[in-house]
């Protein structure tokens, strides 16, 4: 068989310990050809690619960011190039194509594949937020990071008496910020799922220096907003893919809280940081899984589908179920973290 694969979206890692996956399985164990499509979805509507070899795939394993590129591509490109997509493949011989990305690159793989082209996906994205799935890869990476950050925030925190406000990845979902929060025992951790109430946040802060500790944590996921009307709130825009632009609730929480605490506090942002850097054993090996997995499914010509971690077992997912809703953090892991507001 050849068999096609690219990556979308923002990256994560553990990307490439995929792409290592699909090829060693492809090419060792059925003699496939492996071909990697440069940049996303723009390499397969623009037809750029190149071979994948076990050499081209050597020393990857660890590697964070991915060797093949990734873009975003606006929707209407992907609607009309659909039709071109499928010739193309058709042209070159393309057996299966195998998509690795989150929430927006499986939205654009179920429109192909519903176009007719032979799509099994694979998901990724740092925020854990693909319902279908128990877990995404990069997720755990993403967590030790932040989690660590944390932890060495603490120390400069207490030296200087302030309050820190560490904002994390999550644009709809609050994974990262719930467990990164729980491992290093933040004070307040503020997710998009409950938009936070001001006045509770300010009074867990000040109670905290009123039993005579010398700081505080809070952690926010980038998404998360305030109660309507009970603080002075800057909107941000849309960008060209149709996602907003958030404007810092990092910023905004600590001058709110530094004026109504009368205490330092200091906005950090994370950022990228947590996307990059070298796999987590964990991610790792869930990543060779999903696309030695991928590669059976496309021998198997169930296509249609992705990859999914269930309990301890890899299954595959139809694409309409997998896109159909995120994975949001449920009422009850609050209760359990205790400190969440």
């Amino acid at each position: 068989m050849r068999i096609g694969v690219l990556t979308s979206g923002g990256d994560c890692p553990g990307l490439n310990a995929v792409i290592r996956s699909v090829v060693h399985r492809g090419v060792v164990d059925h003699g496939d050809e492996i071909i990697g499509f440069e940049d996303g979805w723009r390499g397969l509507l623009e037809g750029q690619h190149r071979e994948l070899t076990l050499d081209s795939v050597s020393g990857i394993l660890a590697q964070g960011g991915t060797i093949l590129g990734s873009t975003r591509v606006q929707p209407s490109h992907l609607r009309d190039g659909v039709a071109r997509a499928k010739a193309y493949c058709q042209e070159i011989g393309l057996d299966g194509i195998i998509p690795i990305g989150g929430e927006g690159t499986l939205k654009a793989a179920r429109l192909l594949s519903d176009g007719g082209l032979p799509i099994v996906g694979v998901p990724k994205t740092i925020d854990n937020d693909i319902a279908c799935t128990d877990v995404t890869f990069g997720f755990d990476t993403a967590v030790s990071v932040a989690t660590e950050a944390l932890d060495r925030l603490k120390t400069t925190a207490e030296s200087h008496q302030r309050v820190m406000v560490v904002e994390l990845m999550g644009r709809h979902t609050g994974w990262i910020a719930l467990h990164a929060g729980m491992a290093a025992g933040a004070h307040a951790i503020i997710v998009p799922e409950r938009p936070f109430n001001i006045e509770r946040v300010t009074a867990v802060v000040r109670e905290r220096f009123e039993r005579g500790k010398k700081f505080a944590i809070v952690v926010c996921a980038e998404g998360a907003k305030p109660e309507p009307g009970t603080m002075h709130w800057e909107e941000g825009s849309v960008d060209i893919y149709g996602h907003e632009r958030f404007t810092g609730v990092a910023t905004q929480l600590s001058m709110e809280l530094e004026h109504r605490l009368g205490k330092e506090a200091k906005p950090v942002i994370l950022g990228h940081v947590q996307r990059g850097g070298t796999p987590t054993a964990y991610d790792r090996v869930l990543a060779t899984r999903f696309g030695w997995h991928a590669v059976e499914a496309v021998h198997k010509g169930a296509f249609g589908h992705i990859t999914a971690l269930q309990g301890t077992q890899i299954n595959l997912v139809p694409l309409a179920e997998a896109v159909a809703d995120l994975k949001t953090v449920p009422a009850e892991r609050y209760a359990e973290a205790e400190t969440v507001i």
